[in-house]
C-alpha cells in the first residue's frame, strides 16, 4: 500500500495517527495499523484489492466531523483508515446543465466559493461546512438547514463514482433521466457509510446563485405556536422559503454564554425561537425583504408570534445563524449531554417535542431536555443534559444504555426514525437492531453480505450482523 500512495500517503506514527482516531464528539477512540492517503480512484483502486486479497479491513474517513463514530475504527487494531482528504479536486463545473463533479475529499465549504464564482451554489449547508467533505455527506445522506426546500443528499446526487469491495470502480458520474438498468447502486451507496464501498467523486445538483435572501428571527410561544407559523408561512412561501428552523431559549442562553460575539436577536427573550429564511434566486422572483416584512406583520396581527427582528445587513443574517450553528459548540462547553438525531411526522413535530420531554424529564430527574431542529422536514435534534455535577464520560455512558432506549420508543411510537441525518455508525448501531423489522434488518444484512461478504468495508458500523468481529 505504502508503494501504491508514496511517502506523502503514509501516515503511521502514534502522533500522525492521534487526531484520526477520535471521533468529534471525543465518545470513541479506535486504533489503527495506519493512515493510508490516496491520491486519485486508481490508487483507491489498488488499495482495496490488495485489502481484499490479504482481508484487510478499511474505515474510509473524510473531515472526521461525524456524530456517530462512523468513521472511526474499533479498538482492535487491525484495520487501516482510507483518508480521502487528498482527493480535493473540482473535475468540471456546468451551470448551463446545473452541475459540478467533484473528488470525494473537496470541503463543502471550497464547493460553495468555487460555485459561487460560477454564478451557481450548493443548496446544502451545515455548521461543519468548514471540515465536511463530499465523500463524507454522500456517505451519510446528509441533510442541513436546507432540505426543506431543496432535499438532502439523495436528492441532490445526479451521480456517483465509487470503488466496491472487491476494488472494481463503479463509474456512474453521467447524469440521466431516464436510466431503468435495474437496482439503482448509487442510492444504496447515498448513506451506506463506507460499509458497501467508497465514494470517490460524486455528481451534484446545483442552483443558482442567490441574488438576495431575507433571514428573520421570531418568538414564539410554544412549539406548537411555531408549528401554526411554519403552516402559515408555507401555504404563502412554500418556493422561495428555505430554512425554519426551532430553537428553544435555553439553547440561545447557553450560546450568548459560551460563543464570543454573539448576542440576543430580540430585545426580551421569548419561550421559543424561529429562525426564517426566505431567498430570491432569479430576477423576477419578489423581493424577500418585502416578503419577510409583509408575512410578519400578518403573523403578529393574528397572534402567531411574540416579537420579531428582521435582518438588515448580510453580517445579521449570518450572526442570526450563527446562533444556530453554535448549538453544538456551546452545549459542549455548557456539560455532558446526550444527543439524539431524530426525525417524526413533520405535522407531529411540535406535540413530540412537548410530550416526549416532559416525559424523559420526569423519568430522569435532574435532567433537561433541549430540542431543537428543522421543523419543516421534521427533524429533532433532541438533547438530554446531564443533572448537574455529573461526570461527562461516566453519566453519557450511563446515559446512552438508559435514556437512549426510551427517547427511542417514544420515536417509534410516534411514527418516526432514530436517525434523521447523521446517520448510525458505531452509536445507533444495536438500537437499529433492536427496533427495526425483521424485513429491514434482512434486506440490510442480504445487501452487506452480497457485496461485502468478507466484511472488509468500514466493519461495525451502520448494519448489525450476528458478528461484528473485524477482518483480520
Amino acid at each position: 500500500m505504502a508503494a501504491i500512495v508514496g511517502p506523502k500517503g503514509l501516515a503511521r506514527s502514534p502522533e500522525e495517527l492521534a487526531p484520526w482516531l477520535t471521533d468529534w464528539r471525543g465518545r470513541y477512540t479506535g486504533a489503527a495499523i495506519a493512515m493510508i492517503s490516496p491520491a486519485s480512484t486508481d490508487e483507491v483502486s489498488a488499495l482495496v484489492k490488495i485489502a481484499a486479497s490479504h482481508r484487510v479491513a478499511f474505515v474510509p474517513q473524510g473531515g472526521n466531523s461525524g456524530m456517530v463514530g462512523g468513521a472511526t475504527p474499533d479498538k482492535h487494531g487491525q484495520s487501516v483508515i482510507l483518508s480521502l482528504r487528498r482527493m480535493n479536486q473540482i473535475r468540471g463545473i456546468s451551470a448551463e446543465d446545473q452541475l459540478v463533479v467533484c473528488d470525494a475529499g473537496l470541503i463543502l465549504q471550497n464547493l460553495h466559493e468555487a460555485l459561487d464564482e460560477h454564478g451557481q451554489r450548493f443548496p446544502l449547508t451545515l455548521g461543519g461546512k468548514g471540515s465536511a467533505t463530499i465523500g463524507g455527506l454522500v456517505s451519510t445522506n446528509a441533510g442541513g438547514t436546507q432540505v426543506l426546500r431543496h432535499g438532502a443528499m439523495r436528492s441532490l446526487v445526479a451521480g456517483i463514482e465509487a470503488v466496491l469491495p472487491d476494488g472494481s470502480i463503479f463509474s456512474d458520474l453521467t447524469p440521466l433521466k431516464k436510466d431503468n438498468r435495474g437496482y439503482d447502486i448509487k442510492q444504496l451507496l447515498i448513506g451506506g457509510e463506507g460499509t458497501l464501498g467508497i465514494v470517490t467523486a460524486a455528481t451534484l445538483k446545483t442552483v443558482p446563485a442567490l441574488l438576495d435572501r431575507c433571514v428573520a428571527w421570531a418568538g414564539v410561544s410554544s412549539p406548537q405556536a411555531a408549528h401554526q407559523l411554519f403552516q402559515y408561512l408555507n401555504a404563502h412561501e412554500n418556493q422561495y422559503m428555505e430554512g425554519y428552523e426551532i430553537v428553544p431559549d435555553s439553547c440561545i442562553s447557553a450560546v450568548l454564554q459560551h460563543i464570543p460575539d454573539t448576542r440576543a436577536p430580540l430585545e426580551k427573550a421569548t419561550p421559543w425561537n424561529v429562525l426564517i429564511e426566505i431567498i430570491r434566486d432569479q430576477p423576477s422572483s419578489p423581493d424577500p425583504r418585502d416578503r419577510m416584512e409583509q408575512l410578519l406583520s400578518d403573523a403578529i396581527d393574528q397572534q402567531l408570534i411574540l416579537d420579531a427582528a428582521v435582518a438588515t445587513s448580510e453580517a445579521q443574517a449570518e450572526a442570526f445563524w450563527k446562533l444556530r450553528d453554535s448549538i453544538a459548540e456551546a452545549e459542549r462547553a455548557h456539560g455532558p449531554a446526550l444527543q439524539h438525531d431524530i426525525s417524526v411526522p413533520v405535522s407531529a413535530m411540535a406535540d413530540f417535542i412537548v410530550e416526549a420531554a416532559g416525559q424523559v424529564e420526569r423519568k430522569f430527574p435532574g435532567t433537561e431536555v433541549a430540542a431543537f431542529g428543522h421543523m419543516g422536514d421534521g427533524n429533532v435534534h433532541f438533547h438530554v443534559k446531564a443533572p448537574e455535577g455529573s461526570s461527562a464520560r461516566s453519566w453519557t455512558e450511563d446515559a446512552a444504555r438508559t435514556i437512549t432506549p426510551v427517547v427511542h420508543d417514544l420515536v417509534i411510537a410516534a411514527g418516526g426514525s432514530i436517525s434523521a441525518e447523521h446517520g448510525i455508525g458505531q452509536t445507533k448501531i444495536d438500537e437499529l437492531a433492536r427496533l427495526s423489522g425483521a424485513a429491514r434488518l434482512g434486506s440490510l444484512r442480504a445487501i452487506k453480505t452480497a457485496l461485502d461478504p468478507q466484511l472488509i468495508m468500514n466493519p461495525g458500523k451502520l448494519v448489525p450482523l450476528a458478528s461484528r468481529e473485524p477482518a483480520s
